[in-house]
């Protein structure tokens, strides 16, 4: 196991190598070439311009000013200069709160980190008890742990109480965060600017109807049941297979532009062939090859829009209802519209660009179908994967590697091998392991139907978080310790085994540090670098790059990944609160790691990051319970250790801390969460009347007349609802087709 030496070895290769990333960032930042990278934010707002227009041929491409290279730091002290409520202004609130993430882990773990390192370090120190341990390995770290307190001790019951502290704090904390996001989110709807999701509602599982159209069943039930308040309605269509159509073309387009660039260029007529990727098949002039495909193609697509439109079987039971007011449109959204509960279900629509389209042509029923499989599929992912994490697990150390390749041991006891493994290897191979993780996830919840972009989001993170608990957090003190241990286990009463196991769990610290900063710091400096989409940027802006728009839409500026990042918060809060109170030396490790990435999302909200969906900070609530979990989980983790020491009434003492999390959990959904699930009808009436204040002639019909029509139908089709005539708004009777 890796002594304080080592740790700090690779602590400082982490940090130089960390550094690096950042020093290759604010180089490349500064030269006109890269612009567009690191700064798409505000060319797609018109407010940058680009250097490269002006100046001698190498100061377009290259930074010769040397005086900028001496301030090379300085996008830190930039990234802190815009305030909170312009942040929100220019980044949305999603964005904002995502962000206060970062500094919640500060607030939380800073304090707890003094506290533990002023008390329970210097008792821990002083135990000396692991070294009369026969056939158990540990650190130097070790004997800063609670492992180090001789069994039967009463200075365990400093750790008691400190616990109690550390929890008492941490809620304080949490309480103030979710009530400051609470309040901001309602004064962010309060003061937002008018967007349809607003008036709109989206209705699923409508009833058939022998006699009328999906779309007159619905005009017909919202003009009888809201007869004062229905404004206008827009059915969804199944046009995922025209989707792909269109996405396949403008595939084909791109190809086309890059051969047409390259004649123009060359003068020479360039050839392809016709098979997979262009490299199996007959050779043909590119040109001509892909002219061809793209006409193929445009025919399909107008045959393939045609049919959808005209097809009846092709409108899905769903459509998004729009209302005279905001008021109107929270009361269908928050009440049930029918006897039956099962039809006519309604939810507040999301915004435009939130809408996942394929979804919505999924039948109500089979959702819960879907959601059953996929949380199947998911149980099954984690038990598989902890297979191959606990074999990795097991040689990613010394005494493993050593033991499966001999013949590499005097290789591996060389200082500067032995640093690297002990401090890199078993992050670096659990990278690795969930690199592809997050995709998979994601595809899962897609199967599951969820109708938005945000929506997925959160089921995505639910999900990753929940096997970074399981396979990363109690999969590698598990099975790490099974692994390493076995022989002490073979050779020792079974009363022994939870001991030793109870064991493993501040002697895995070694491990999670390593883990921190290779998947933490490292992490969040090649964040900050975009090497990926700086290579993609340079390579469209070779080869398929014709105007300034087509550079425009070159630009790859991302968005904050939620369903990959709050997981991975998640867990390094796991860290620090379960680790708090057992190894408090690896709360800077965690501290770092929050501080360096509060700065470096701050800095890519402002000048990188384009908001793919504003949900108002909708997923604060999932962020709070997980925060929760991870405090009862270290709770119920130091009563289980501290059974294994021999303290008396130890458990009795920490049984009231897993009851007060669950308490204060319960008090906070009551408290605060329905302003996130919810709109209330006094705002949406002070909205309405300001409203019909301020632009008494709005033409909300107008504003709202596309809003909700599917992207490959916009700009092409205009789907107009029956317009009401006035003597019609004021008849009580609603025409029909019925016979009945």
């Amino acid at each position: 196991m890796a002594n304080l030496g080592e740790i700090s070895v690779s602590a400082a290769l982490n940090l130089l190598s960390a550094f690096a990333f950042l020093v290759a960032f604010a180089i490349l930042r500064l030269q006109p070439i890269n612009d567009r990278v690191y700064f798409p934010k505000w060319y797609r707002r018109g407010i940058r311009n680009s250097p490269r227009r002006s100046g001698v041929c190498v100061t377009r491409f290259v930074n010769l000013d040397w005086r900028t290279y001496i301030k090379f730091l300085n996008w830190m002290p930039a990234a802190f200069r815009m305030p909170e409520l312009e942040l929100i202004d220019h980044a949305g609130l999603d964005s904002v709160v995502y962000i206060r993430i970062y500094l919640l882990g500060l607030k939380v773990i800073g304090p707890l980190a003094v506290l533990a390192f002023l008390v329970l370090v210097p008792v821990n120190w002083k135990g000396e008890t692991l070294e009369g341990v026969k056939n158990l390995a540990y650190n130097d770290i070790d004997k800063l742990s609670i492992s180090n307190v001789p069994d039967g001790s009463k200075r365990f019951w400093v750790h008691i109480v400190m616990s109690y502290v550390f929890a008492l704090w941490t809620f304080y904390v949490l309480y103030v965060e979710y009530k400051e996001v609470a309040a901001m989110r309602l004064r962010y709807l309060a003061s937002e600017n008018r967007r349809p999701d607003q008036f709109t509602v989206l209705v699923r599982n409508v009833p058939p109807d022998p006699d009328e159209t999906v779309s007159e069943h619905i005009e017909h039930f919202f003009r009888v049941n809201h007869p004062d308040s229905y404004l206008t309605h827009q059915v969804v269509y199944n046009a995922n297979k025209l989707a792909k159509l269109v996405q396949k073309k403008k595939s084909l387009q791109n190809w086309y532009t890059y051969y047409f660039n390259k004649y123009e260029r060359t003068s020479k007529r360039p050839i392809t062939r016709t098979g997979f990727g262009g490299v199996v098949g007959t050779k043909v002039d590119a040109i001509d090859y892909y002219s061809s495909e793209i006409q193929k193609l445009s025919e399909a697509e107008a045959l393939e829009r045609e049919k959808v439109l005209s097809d009846p079987k092709a409108i899905v039971r769903a459509a998004f209802v729009s209302f005279k007011s905001r008021w109107a449109a929270a009361v269908c959204a928050q009440t049930q519209l029918s006897h039956n509960p099962t039809i006519w279900l309604t939810e507040w629509a999301p915004e435009p660009r939130d809408v996942y389209w394929r979804n919505l042509a999924i039948p109500y029923f089979d959702l819960t179908i879907r959601r059953l499989l996929m949380a199947i599929a998911l149980f099954f992912l984690i038990f598989f994967f902890m297979i191959p994490i606990a074999f990795v697990q097991s040689l990613a150390n010394i005494e493993g590697i050593e033991k499966v390749f001999p013949f590499l041991t005097p290789l591996i006891e060389t200082k500067s091998v032995r640093s690297f493994i002990q401090g890199f290897l078993p992050g670096i191979v659990l990278k690795i392991f969930l690199i592809l993780l997050p995709t998979i996830l994601m595809m899962m919840s897609k199967v599951e139907g969820f109708s938005s972009c945000s929506s997925l989001d959160r089921r995505s993170a639910g999900k990753y978080h929940l096997f970074l608990l399981i396979n990363v957090f109690l999969g590698s003190i598990i099975t790490g310790t099974a692994f390493q241990q076995l022989k002490t286990f073979l050779h020792q009463p079974l009363t022994e085994i939870p001991k030793t196991v109870g064991e493993s769990i501040p002697m895995k610290a070694t491990f999670f540090i390593t883990y921190i900063m290779v998947d933490g710091w490292a992490g969040i400096a090649a964040e900050i670098l975009r090497l990926v989409p700086l290579v993609i940027f340079h390579l469209k802006n070779m080869f398929l790059v014709k105007t300034e728009q087509d550079r425009e839409e070159a630009m790859d500026p991302g968005c904050l990944n939620f369903a990959t990042y709050e997981p991975k918060i998640q867990l390094y809060f796991l860290l620090g609160l379960v680790y708090s109170a057992v190894t408090p030396v690896l709360l800077p490790f965690v501290i770092i790691f929050f501080a360096f990435s509060y700065v470096v999302f701050r800095h890519q909200v402002i000048n990188v990051y384009a908001q793919r969906y504003e949900s108002g900070g909708s997923f604060w609530p999932d962020v709070h319970r997980r925060l929760l979990i991870g405090l009862l989980i270290s709770q119920l983790l130091l009563m289980g250790l501290l059974s294994t020491k021999s303290v008396e009434k130890s458990t009795i003492a920490l049984l009231p801390l897993p009851i007060l999390t669950i308490w204060f959990h319960v008090y906070c959904k009551g408290r605060f969460q329905s302003a996130f699930v919810r709109f209330s009808l006094q705002d949406a009436m002070t909205k309405d009347t300001l409203e019909r204040a301020t632009e008494p002639n709005l033409n909300l019909r107008a504003y709202l007349k596309d809003a909700y029509v599917h992207p490959v139908f916009k700009g092409r089709i205009h789907f107009e609802s029956p317009l009401l005539v006035p003597d019609e708004e004021n008849n009580t009777l609603v025409l029909t087709r019925r016979s009945s």
